[in-house]
């Protein structure tokens, strides 16, 4: 079975709103240098905590432009390409693969819900056939609290066996550790990444291949630190250390709504106000909200 690809941590990266609404693409670029000189091994822009689904197809394309020409290496870019339309889907992953960047983070569409697991397969290898481009790697993305609708075992067996070497890994963010260990037992050489940053050291005990996370925008030394050393003896009590860090960022971030606490932290950060603006439907942390999560 092929090596496991993409390993490591991956940050699902904050999106930067300007005062005009649109993503800010020079604050966005700044951060990704950040997040990678703090030991990320990657990007994972454009997913659920970079608010893709609140943007454009237009904006996407935009953004990931604006990284790639600022020089961030497309090899270390997971861009979401994933939407409800498979017609979407192909296009945004054919502009991903147009820049140079070969691996992509793909929901499952979306809208319609039960539906079967052909109908499952169906869209995916769709998807794949009008890419028609041997380059391309994918990261499904199970997110069934968000997505309500799961990516079960048996799809990802036809997927891995119509394509092989494309679906190169999962993202699992349904919280649940059972399954994540379920995927490696299952499925040898799929890249399973946790989806939340507690659960990426007992992930890579029982032979996951890292994360992409949400608080990896506040402690990605934290993660990348553990993901290194996690399996040194010599550095248990450090990894340890680390561990608790993480898990108490995470926590934090989750006392009120996740996004807005996160661009909250990362703005009191990096003194940079604009991280505090949502697009909406989402809004941010009411003046009580975030003077109480700045005082925890």
């Amino acid at each position: 079975m092929t090596v496991l690809h993409p390993r490591g941590v991956f940050s699902a990266a904050l999106t930067p709103i300007t005062e005009a609404g649109a993503p800010d693409h020079a604050l966005f670029v700044t951060h990704c240098r950040r997040l990678l000189a703090e030991g990320c091994d990657g990007i994972a822009m454009l997913g659920t905590t970079g608010e893709a689904n609140s943007f454009s197809s237009e904006e996407r394309r935009a953004l990931l432009e604006a990284v790639v020409a600022a020089g961030i290496a497309p090899e270390r870019l997971l861009p979401g390409t994933g939407v409800a339309a498979v017609t979407e889907t192909v296009a945004l992953t054919h502009h991903a693969l147009s820049l140079g960047v070969t691996t992509v983070v793909m929901l499952p569409p979306f809208y319609y819900k039960g539906v079967t697991e052909d109908g499952l397969f169906a869209a995916y290898a769709e998807v794949v056939e009008r890419v028609a481009d041997p380059r391309l790697r994918v990261v499904l993305y199970h997110i069934p609290q968000m997505s309500a609708v799961p990516i079960p075992f048996p799809v990802i067996e036809r997927l891995r066996e119509a394509y092989p070497g494309t679906f190169s890994g999962i993202k699992d963010s349904a919280g649940d550790l059972s399954h994540m260990e379920a995927l490696v037992e299952r499925f040898p050489g799929l890249a399973v990444l946790a989806g939340a940053d507690p659960l990426m050291l007992p992930l890579l005990r029982k032979g996951g291949a890292g994360c992409i996370t949400a608080t990896s925008n506040l402690v990605a030394a934290d993660l990348a630190f553990v993901f290194r050393h996690f399996a040194d003896a010599a550095q248990a009590a450090a990894v340890e250390a680390a561990q608790a860090r993480i898990v108490a960022t995470r926590n934090r971030a989750s006392r009120f709504a996740q996004m807005a606490s996160l661009k909250a932290l990362l703005a009191e950060q990096t003194g940079e106000p604009g991280w505090r603006r949502l697009r909406p439907p989402l809004l941010p942390l009411t003046p009580a909200e975030e003077r109480a999560l700045i005082d925890d």
